[in-house]
């Protein structure tokens, strides 16, 4: 069995990992077989020149995943091999932003080391998802989708009929949409999902009490772009404005010679709107929080660095209930949290 194990001493994953993750690859491959024995634990740590206590911890582990059984005075033997089979799984994004990484990477840590994921990104095209589809049709176990497609006046649209049909013809027990549900879809896959109108509209109402002490609310909406975004957020955003009586105004950018004024709040979508705002707003010695609001749509680790207020998905826990889903193979819909997370820009 060592001829097929080898340690890194540089990797930064801990060794007693390397263990467990050689152990089930070799299995994985066929290397290892069920009800063979394995080196003793003294044996391993000898072979390696480990100490006893990280070899232990890895065969500790790979005993609670039922991967392999002692007997006492005899050793230690592989157990089964169908339960660590490798799952193979599509990953498909429509644009590598920092939140749908997020989603991505918690997706992966969530998965566990049992399956391979291949990560490929459509930029919104239609033509490039489509192809992608064809060309990896029943080469998966699993297809994880986000959708999100641009016309070719660069404005948002969650689905096509060729994309509906593409998707039709991916068996259903197969399928996990992710982030843009498709309301009079077919059931039976997996659909883990934003509530765009409605998580906007109830995030600003609760943001509410605190933006009343400003005098002009405008948002930036993109409404041409490489990567388009629902339309349904303009639509959560002006029920929010006619409910409460707010005077509103929705402007694609922020423009180089835009003059500021105290008392403006803005809600930004792109990252670039939300660097032009703090940089007008530092040049003009405003301050943020006080005489100038924002809130920034979608959180990223460096809004929390900079005390950005958000209102977002939790796009950790949608890539955490897509990989929950796939491992208890369970079916259904889920509405991932979306929320107001005050900090000191409003």
């Amino acid at each position: 069995m060592f001829s097929f194990i080898s340690i890194d001493e540089n990797s930064r994953i801990p060794k007693y990992q390397q263990i467990v993750n050689a152990i089930i690859q070799n299995i994985s491959n066929g290397n290892l077989v069920i009800d063979q024995k394995i080196p003793s634990i003294n044996r391993f740590s000898e072979e390696f020149y480990l100490s006893r206590d990280t070899v232990e911890k890895a065969y500790n582990i790979l005993k609670e995943r039922n991967i392999i059984s002692s007997i006492k005075g005899k050793g230690y033997y592989i157990t089964r091999t169908k339960l660590i089979s490798k799952v193979n799984i599509l990953f498909l994004v429509n644009k590598l932003s920092s939140y749908k990484l997020r989603t991505y990477n918690s997706f992966i840590d969530s998965i566990g080391p049992n399956s391979h994921t291949d990560l490929h990104i459509y930029h919104c095209d239609e033509s490039l998802f489509l192809n992608l589809i064809a060309k990896n049709k029943s080469a998966y176990d699993y297809y994880v989708i986000m959708p999100h497609f641009k016309t070719e006046a660069l404005t948002h649209v969650s689905y096509t009929d060729k994309v509906i049909k593409a998707l039709k013809g991916i068996s259903k027990e197969k399928l996990v949409i992710l982030d843009n549900l498709k309301s009079g879809m077919e059931g039976g896959a997996v659909e883990i999902f934003q509530d765009f109108e409605n998580d906007i509209y109830n995030a600003l109402c609760e943001a509410y009490p605190k933006m009343e002490r400003y005098k002009n609310l405008i948002l930036f909406y993109p409404r041409k772009t490489v990567y388009p975004y629902p339309k349904r957020i303009l639509h959560g955003f002006r029920k929010f404005c006619v409910e409460y009586n707010i005077e509103f105004e929705i402007l694609e950018q922020v423009c180089e010679d835009m003059i500021l004024k105290k008392g403006d709040l803005f809600v930004t979508i792109e990252e670039s709107d939300l660097v032009n705002l703090v940089k007008r707003t530092r040049e003009d010695e405003y301050v943020l929080g006080e005489d100038i609001g924002i809130i920034s749509y979608n959180d990223t680790p460096l809004k929390e660095l900079l005390g950005i207020t958000v209102i977002s998905t939790d796009f950790k826990i949608m890539g955490e209930t897509a990989a929950k889903m796939i491992l208890e193979k369970k079916k259904g819909k889920f509405k991932v949290p979306f929320n107001f997370i005050d900090r000191n820009s409003l």
